[in-house]
């Protein structure tokens, strides 16, 4: 198996290799890892649907174009003699064994948390030895907002920059919302961006006290509200009208009727 999955990997690079080679493709050739980066996010989110849909088939499809994009970068660096594909899985391999002592070196973990918490512990070894000026160092920039606030939390959480109960979070919610109403009063637009980023990241950090995902419970929301505004879109249709034409107090019914399916 081993055998077969080296042997499929190899004639993939081969084809990035002959794509962006001298008589390659012409649009392969010139792109750069700026020009690449929005269809690494594409990719990335066109994955995450099909897990969504717990579709083998498409999950099949979709990890190879993600995987692609990786290629794609590798020989962008190859190609600038910075380092290439082998060196990327070489990095990867190590860091593997290097994070799991319990597995290929001594000691046993017999539970998630606790190979959490040694993950956590080697990897702050490892940037010990690196740069890093704050323990909120290493979280990306370019994370989903939820996400990245969730991250920053977490860390500052462990230095012990955290509340002590979910209702003490709850207090600053309310607080927030309430700072946000009167920006919304006063009419100033950057003011009320500010506090409606206040609210999101407050909510990201009753998500954090849950064990919840912020950025996945929103992400299902936003799947649960297209599958519901279908079903007025549909109900609609049958009515022979648009939806411009439906009054609000009818399409709020059919999203009633959408909800009881759901």
């Amino acid at each position: 198996m081993n055998e077969n999955a080296a042997k499929a990997f190899g004639e993939l690079v081969a084809i990035v290799d002959r794509l962006m080679g001298e008589n390659g493709c012409p649009w392969d050739r010139v792109q750069t890892r700026e020009s690449l980066k929005p269809y690494l996010v594409e990719e990335t989110y066109e994955a995450l649907e099909a897990l969504d849909q717990n579709d083998p088939e498409k999950i099949k499809d979709e990890l190879g174009d993600l995987l692609y994009q990786i290629l794609f970068h590798a020989k962008i660096s190859e190609l600038q003699k910075e380092f290439d594909i082998k060196d990327v899985v070489h990095n990867i391999a190590e860091k593997m064994v290097r994070r799991h002592p319990h597995v290929f070196k001594e000691g046993a973990l017999h539970t998630p948390d606790q190979v959490v918490d040694q993950w956590e512990q080697i990897k702050k070894t490892e940037k010990a030895s690196r740069d890093h000026q704050s323990v909120l160092d290493g979280v990306p920039l370019h994370l989903p907002g939820l996400k990245r606030a969730q991250k920053l939390q977490k860390k500052a959480a462990k230095h012990g920059f955290d509340w002590d109960r979910i209702d003490e979070v709850f207090a600053k919610l309310d607080e927030e919302i309430a700072e946000f109403k009167e920006a919304v009063r006063d009419g100033n637009a950057a003011h009320v961006e500010s506090e409606l980023g206040d609210i999101l990241f407050v909510l990201a950090n009753v998500a954090r006290f849950k064990k919840l995902d912020a950025e996945e419970a929103l992400r299902q929301t936003n799947n649960k509200f297209v599958k519901r505004f279908h079903h007025i879109e549909e109900q609609v249709e049958k009515q022979g009208k648009t939806l411009k034409d439906t009054p609000l107090e009818e399409m709020e019914r059919y999203w009633q009727e959408s909800k009881k399916k759901s």
